[in-house]
């Protein structure tokens, strides 16, 4: 079976082909990197969640957040859940984690601007 994706890794948007019976041979990708999406999006696909939480004291009612590594592309909606939860207060500093290791998976909650 030969799935197609738009490589989403760079601004060029190669068309790629993925032929899931013949080991994920890849085709239609420009560079190497096209090959890596092609065969991770299709064995196992992650996802940096983004988002805002909320802040008090800040100039903003909330603040942006992101995950610092990618997390499996199954587990988005529980992270969300637990986002949204969360409250920090000002100041904040980006890169301050605000949740560690969500869901067991090794990535942080990490703000992504100061405030």
């Amino acid at each position: 079976m030969v799935k197609k994706l738009i490589c989403i890794v760079c601004p060029k948007g190669c068309h790629l082909k993925v032929d899931t019976d013949n080991d994920y041979k890849v085709t239609g990708n420009q560079c190497q990197r096209g090959v890596d999406y092609g065969v991770k999006e299709l064995t196992n696909p992650t996802r940096i969640i983004t988002s805002t939480i909320k802040i008090k004291g800040g100039i903003h009612k909330r603040v942006p957040v992101k995950t610092d590594k990618a997390i499996p592309k199954d587990m988005n909606f529980k992270c969300m859940e637990i986002i949204n939860t969360l409250e920090v207060e000002s100041p904040v500093k980006m890169g301050q984690i605000v949740a560690e290791n969500i869901l067991d998976t090794g990535a942080n909650i990490v703000i992504t601007r100061d405030m």
